[in-house]
């Protein structure tokens, strides 16, 4: 199944709007989707000096992407841990196919200025794509890495990157760069989630010695898709939509940025690395596909360490219920939901959690009698659960993400609040309750 299998899909659930009014990129097709964000996928039929359509909203709304999972919406952080489960159980390699249908059309002397590439926050630096799909391999041992970075369209050929610290892509291009080498890539647009839950996945999850993209093939129920490139030896997506064969070059920093980032606030200007697209491939009549900064990033990013950080500290603390990245905290923001056996359990589930998931700055633990998805909720659980005297863990100078503006040289603090109820429960900590009935049964005007 392709990114088109999916929009029919998305289609035949009620769950995709088009847009058949021209739109502008720069700022207006952000504008629109801001909008809608949170509801149905978005598809931009007409987007103004380009002949492809845009969709964008695939992972603002955690129902459509049930849908496109064949999962119930709560079992889906559930279905991507088992995902991640698989690369040590029973990892399914990808296969290299023959006459992929990204190669329909073959562009040798790339423009990146004909991609309908947004401009998303009124501050960016420029067009940004947000959601590729990048591979690479491992200079030294030939491994395949599949990640995610922001690109910053810098020319007809060139992107500017962010490579932040700890991530494999990172330690790839710098043993690169230490050798005067360029490290080659492909960046694949226009893919299956599947793929996009691969290149999520945890660098805790999945060490550097091991290929993301079986969790890809785990999800899609068959082996993933790849496809030889022409001008880079890396494979590239076979069913996406368009994919950029390039590499970034050794020893060259130019300015990026400023932009929108998961912090919901913008990430400032800096020489960062440079990638040199070589060549563009397209499939037929392609759709490009980019991410909304917001709820699709906390979305995106959430689900993915949900299910890490469940099976990590399920394995450490008995108890552990659920676990939600809340979207007012992005990913430095975290809830627990649990039933300590015993005193003290809890304050171990925090600690596990900083451990497991270095952004994490800022986690609560509740019972399984509080609703996690209920911001007032965990409130009221904070205020009648939690004494601040002895309920409430602060670490100091600890590693923390570099695009949280409270963090300086990755550097800053962290904070947990125990906000569960002693063991055995006290009788004081028994919520309201009311007699269950069904509506159904009575007439109502």
């Amino acid at each position: 199944m392709d990114l088109k299998d999916c929009l029919k899909k998305l289609a035949d659930n009620g769950r995709l709007a088009h847009i058949k009014t021209e739109v502008d990129p720069y700022h207006e097709l952000a504008g629109i989707a801001a909008k809608f964000e949170g509801g149905k996928v978005l598809q931009f039929d007409k987007v103004k000096g380009s002949e492809y359509p845009v969709t964008t909203g695939w992972w603002w709304n955690r129902d459509n992407l049930a849908c496109l999972f064949d999962c119930e919406t709560e079992k889906l952080s559930f279905k991507f841990a088992d995902a991640v489960a698989s690369l040590r159980s029973n990892p399914v390699a990808p296969i290299v196919v023959e006459d992929a249908p990204a190669h329909y059309e073959y562009q040798d002397e790339p423009d990146l200025t004909k991609i309908p590439v947004p401009t998303h926050a009124l501050k960016d630096g420029g067009p940004y794509f947000s959601n590729c799909i990048v591979i690479a391999k491992d200079p030294d041992t030939g491994v395949r890495n599949t990640s995610i970075h922001r690109m910053m369209v810098t020319g007809k050929n060139r992107l500017g990157l962010l490579l932040d610290v700890g991530r494999h892509l990172r330690d790839y291009y710098e043993r690169a760069e230490a050798k005067g080498e360029a490290l080659e890539i492909t960046i694949n647009n226009g893919v299956h989630p599947a793929y996009y839950v691969a290149a999520i996945t945890p660098s805790a999850a999945c060490p550097i010695d091991m290929d993301e993209l079986a969790v890809a093939s785990y999800l899609l129920g068959e082996p993933a898709r790849l496809a030889k490139s022409r001008t880079v030896d890396v494979e590239c997506i076979a069913d996406a939509q368009m994919v950029m064969e390039a590499e970034i070059l050794p020893y060259v920093r130019e300015p990026e940025g400023p932009f929108g980032e998961v912090s919901g606030y913008y990430a400032k200007q800096e020489d960062r690395w440079v990638i040199n697209v070589k060549a563009i491939s397209l499939a037929k009549d392609p759709v490009i596909h980019m991410l909304h900064p917001g709820r699709e990033v906390w979305n995106s990013v959430g689900l993915g360490v949900e299910s890490n950080l469940y099976q990590t500290i399920s394995r450490q603390v008995p108890g552990l219920k659920k676990v939600y990245m809340t979207h007012g905290g992005s990913h430095y923001g975290l809830i627990l939901q649990m039933d300590p056996p015993k005193n003290g359990m809890a304050k171990n589930a925090i600690l596990a959690a900083f451990a497991a998931f270095p952004p994490l700055q800022m986690l609560r633990v509740v019972n399984s009698d509080v609703n996690i998805y209920d911001a007032e909720d965990v409130e009221r659980a904070m205020v009648t659960r939690c004494d601040p005297a002895k309920d409430v863990i602060i670490i100091q100078n600890a590693f923390c993400h570099e695009l949280n503006p409270t963090v300086v040289d990755n550097i800053g603090a962290k904070i947990g609040f125990d906000c569960t109820y002693p063991v055995p429960k006290p009788e004081r900590y028994d919520k309201i309750s009311y007699q269950e009935v069904d509506l159904a049964n009575y007439e109502i005007e």
